[in-house]
């Protein structure tokens, strides 16, 4: 019998109303354990008990809160290689992937631990004679963080370390993909100084306990990473009750390969940001736009370089590219490559599910070529191991397709040319942009999002959170005469 796990509400660990079995996606014999998932009264439980700690929280002195996310930073850092391997047994990446993904969760709580010693308001003379303004930042309140299954724990962490250190309570509904990355993230939360109720893990269905909880006239913010039509109707839900928003969502990535690049550079950014997490990053570089003068001996050594990464088990030594997620997320990349085939993309090599022993959720990492930016392939976000290789003929033309999206997350240029490079990043219409470094990998301390379909709202992660996880308070002061 599979050990039961559950949710965390009120500061008790509870059983749901019904449960859902969590299996391996290298080894779908491998049952990881199973799940509680909440019921709508445990939900409302939560949200009351969230109010509550959250009063109290606001009021710990800094320091003490301080400790509490650094404590938590240090023993994920320290458990790296523990909880690395069951996030990677759970979601499919690659161990070595799994393992740098929770030490650097751990970052981001003792980086917003260093943050609650930071919080440093302004003050201003009135235009009135005698009078002092004070601005502060205090807590949003009570906030929801709904976090995806691509990084179960790194995701969750880079909002739910902000909204610690800047005073929240937390209600987490975290994808139930990955339900065992949210167990252990919230089993060391639990252990810490924080009032009861503080911090909330609610797993359940999206179309229920995630529906109910975004309607919730309860909550105060919402924090969302996942795709466009959700976070659409999160943002729908959220205006009902004027409830603040941050929506992470979808992405269309170019990488921009110049005829001055660095061939062999080139290659390997793409190779590592098509194909690294199978493809299932925000980040993914999926649009590879590519000069015509070094078109041909870029997709050779492309192809030749896809055809020779390792797809295998997430543990196994040298797996390169792990299995995808879920079933549903292997037949919907299968389908994108009879999209591309119909629309007369060319299929260079991959694309195939593949056959293993025991059965996992395999597909061997595709290349298109022949692809022009109008086609489905290069317009909707595959989360798949398939890169689409685009040929310009100018560095102009290049910059008009790679701005040529709805989205707006991440891009980048391969180039020797400072010229290129600065022009670049000044005119590609994103929100990140990376000049001779793979589309995927940002860091801890800087602001993260982008525009378009992409991201709407308030900034993630550095200082930026601030935009979101607090409110402005403007106080004015009479000073009164001086005896």
């Amino acid at each position: 019998m599979a050990e039961l796990n559950r949710n965390y509400i009120a500061g008790e660990w509870v059983t749901g109303a019904s449960e859902i079995e969590n299996r391996n996606p290298s080894d779908l014999t491998d049952l990881i354990g199973t799940y509680a998932q909440a019921s709508a009264a445990q939900l409302d439980q939560a949200l009351d008990a969230a109010r509550k700690a959250q009063a109290e929280w606001a009021d710990y002195g800094l320091e003490r809160r301080h400790n509490v996310l650094m404590a938590i930073g240090n023993e994920l850092m320290s458990r790296a290689a523990e909880l690395g391997e069951l996030l990677s047994r759970e979601e499919g990446k690659p161990l070595a992937e799994g393992k740098g993904e929770v030490f650097r969760a751990g970052q981001f709580f003792t980086y917003y631990a260093a943050e609650c010693l930071r919080q440093i308001g302004d003050n201003a003379d009135s235009v009135r004679p005698g009078v002092e303004v004070d601005i502060r930042r205090e807590p949003v309140g009570v906030v929801a963080i709904i976090s995806p299954w691509n990084f179960p724990t790194a995701t969750a962490s880079w909002k739910i370390a902000p909204a610690l250190a800047f005073g929240n309570a937390i209600l987490w509904k975290p994808a139930n993909l990955t339900p065992a990355s949210a167990v252990a993230l919230t089993e060391i939360i639990s252990r810490q100084d924080i009032p009861a109720g503080l911090f909330n893990l609610v797993m359940g269905a999206g179309r229920e306990i995630g529906q109910r909880l975004v309607e919730s006239p309860k909550l105060d913010a919402i924090s969302f990473t996942g795709s466009v039509p959700v976070g659409k109707g999160i943002a729908a839900a959220a205006i009902q009750n004027l409830t603040k928003v941050q929506l992470e969502m979808g992405s269309k990535n170019a990488l921009a390969v110049m005829n001055d690049a660095d061939l062999d550079l080139a290659v390997s950014l793409a190779l590592g940001g098509a194909f690294g997490g199978s493809g299932q990053k925000c980040t993914a570089s999926s649009r590879l736009v590519v000069h015509e003068a070094i078109h041909d001996a870029f997709v050779e050594k492309l192809v030749a370089g896809a055809k020779a990464m390792k797809v295998g088990p997430a543990l196994s030594e040298g797996t390169q590219i792990g299995p995808v997620a879920s079933e549903e997320q292997l037949n919907a990349n299968l389908d994108y490559i009879s999209v591309g085939k119909s629309e007369g993309a060319t299929l260079e090599c991959g694309g195939e599910r593949l056959s293993t022993n025991p059965e996992g959720y395999y597909m061997s990492p595709a290349v298109f070529t022949n692809t022009t930016n109008p086609m489905r392939i290069n317009r909707e976000e595959m989360f798949a191991p398939i890169a689409c290789v685009i040929k310009v003929a100018s560095y102009p033309e290049a910059l008009e397709v790679v701005n040529d999206t709805n989205f707006g997350l991440t891009s980048g240029i391969v180039t020797r040319s400072l010229a290129r490079a600065s022009h670049f990043r000044r005119h590609a219409r994103t929100g990140c942009v990376m000049v001779n470094l793979p589309t995927a990998g940002t860091d801890y301390h800087v602001p993260f999002g982008g525009r378009g379909d992409s991201s709407y709202g308030p900034r993630e992660q550095g200082a930026y959170a601030a935009e979101f996880y607090t409110t402005v308070k403007t106080v004015y002061i009479a000073a009164g005469d001086v005896d």
